[in-house]
């Protein structure tokens, strides 16, 4: 018979193999050129440091704050796998270079299922409530989406979740009295700085340490010079450690360490003002009203969730009755809120629905498990079953667009109308491939122009493409004929005139009667 442990092992090789190849036939999103570009500008710069002294090309560049911490993982696995990729979908080598690197976000997400697990079971102490809370997780559409390919943030969701495992083992330590050793503590600070040296954001997880550390004085009424007292070497450590690694992750500070602060002060005001759909409203990122997030997590987080959420009330002397418990929990809650208040109150610049607190969104899923949990382990069982099969199917019908699923309640709008659809343009490589049919069953030249979102170019340029423009550009165009197509946020604009449609490209939810278009080609005579 097998176990909870041989069923959960068989899941995750499934998951993994179905997951990477996902990944590698995904399209390629428009964040993916800029991040390839801020490693190989960080790249050339350490170069020129350790050759000539100096590191202008770094100091010039306009995106020098972004963290490329991750590269140290992905990078190893564009090389090993980018003409295999390349293959794999017609690519071109810098096409392959950058869908091979979705192979270690992938696996960096499945990982953190595992730490997700790892929390689950440490919160109930139910082995089965782990197995399913974790498979809620890893195949809940919107984040399966994003992990195919989101190298930015999905990366920093994942360690975020590893470094909560490991900061809340510690904390629970030091509640039962037990010896931590230094290497924890050095681990935890490599971990914090490596989460740092994704997205300078991650130093709020200091704060979670800290709420934390509050918590544990209060359910265990330690005296906190008390505790300084026998514990400063502890913290003398990772402050020392923490200090280090961040400053050896992050090559911009390495000519002033103050760079931290501009780094904070940039990336929380970063420059794009760009408009989000948001249930019907155009909401720009640098004027965003507080409703934002809340509009956005009523609509992505699962119903499941959300009913778990509503039973707080019902099931707080129970999940308070233990303390270890309550340590756990209430570091999750208390950081999703003054987390996501601290991004409403400084006027934190976030577009792209929640992609910029993505790393907020397990936390507040696994509070709602565990309030339906206890508030009654069947019914949790019961409803946590269907939704991992609900979730199944989403995900067969909605790929490779996962990453723009939105829960039931929306299916009672028009979602074309009110939401963001594939503005990160995954679409270019199915748009491509019907640009490339359409040519081809012509005995058409492919020396004609393509215009679109110039992404789409590594998929066109190995079957002879030679010509992008951008869509912007389509009106000044005075040479035909030529392709079109028109996908991200230029799905919602006009159509070319005088062009003829050869490709809609949809998906379709369940229980949902409309299909969504995402991009359409266009043949312009």
């Amino acid at each position: 018979m097998i176990n909870n442990k041989n069923l959960s092992y068989v899941f995750l090789f499934i998951y993994i193999i179905v997951g990477i190849y996902l990944s590698v036939t995904n399209g390629i999103t428009s964040d993916e050129y800029h991040q390839q570009l801020n490693w190989e500008i960080h790249k050339a710069a350490i170069i020129s440091l350790f050759k000539n002294g100096n590191y202008d090309v770094l100091l010039n560049y306009g995106d020098r704050y972004h963290g490329v911490a991750f590269n140290l993982i992905s990078q190893p696995f564009s090389i090993l796998f980018n003409k295999f990729v390349s293959n794999l979908n017609g690519l071109t080598t810098y096409g392959g270079l950058l869908v091979a690197k979705h192979i270690a976000i992938f696996l960096t997400f499945a990982l953190s299922g595992v730490f997700f697990y790892f929390l689950s079971y440490k919160i109930t102490n139910d082995l089965f409530f782990a197995l399913i809370s974790s498979s809620l997780y890893l195949l809940y559409p919107y984040l399966l989406g994003h992990a195919q390919f989101n190298e930015k943030d999905i990366p920093f969701l994942s360690f975020w979740i590893i470094n909560t495992y490991v900061s809340l083992t510690i904390i629970e330590s030091l509640f039962l009295e037990k010896k931590i050793s230094n290497s924890k503590i050095i681990l935890l600070s490599f971990l914090t700085a490596f989460l740092i040296g994704i997205r300078i954001v991650g130093i709020l997880i200091c704060l979670q340490y800290l709420l934390s550390l509050i918590i544990l004085f209060n359910i265990k009424n330690i005296d906190i010079y008390d505790f300084i007292k026998k514990k400063w070497k502890l913290f003398l450590v990772f402050t020392f450690f923490l200090f280090f690694f961040i400053y050896i992750l992050n090559p911009i500070f390495w000519h002033n360490p103050l760079e931290i602060i501009n780094s904070i002060k940039w990336m929380s005001r970063y420059f794009n003002d760009i408009c989000t759909l948001t249930l019907g409203s155009c909401m720009r990122s640098l004027n965003l009203p507080s409703s934002y997030y809340f509009i956005w997590l009523f609509f992505k987080l699962p119903i499941i969730s959300i009913i778990g959420i509503c039973l707080f009330p019902l099931v707080e002397k129970k999940i308070f009755s233990e303390k270890t418990r309550s340590i756990y929990y209430l570091t999750l809650l208390f950081s999703f809120f003054s987390i996501l208040f601290i991004f409403i109150l400084t006027d934190v610049a976030v577009y792209d629905e929640l992609r910029h607190v993505l790393f907020l969104v397990p936390m507040i899923f696994l509070i709602g498990l565990i309030n339906l949990y206890y508030f009654n382990r069947k019914i949790f069982n019961i409803l946590g079953s269907l939704v991992i099969f609900f979730f199944i199917i989403e995900n067969f019908f909605l790929n490779p667009y996962q990453y723009t699923w939105l829960n039931s309640f929306a299916k009672f709008t028009d979602i074309e109308k009110n939401f963001e659809i594939d503005y990160w343009g995954v679409s270019n490589k199915n748009l491509s491939k019907k640009i490339i049919e359409y040519s081809n069953k012509n005995s058409m030249t492919n020396n004609i122009c393509v215009y679109g979102d110039i992404y789409a170019k590594e998929f066109l340029t190995d079957k002879n493409f030679s010509c992008f423009k951008r869509y912007n550009q389509l009106d000044a165009a005075k040479i035909k004929p030529l392709f079109v197509y028109k996908n991200m946020r230029q799905v919602k604009r006009s159509n070319p005139k005088d062009c003829k449609l050869i490709w809609d490209e949809t998906y379709k939810y369940s229980f949902y009667n409309k299909k969504i278009s995402v991009g359409t080609a266009w043949f312009c005579p």
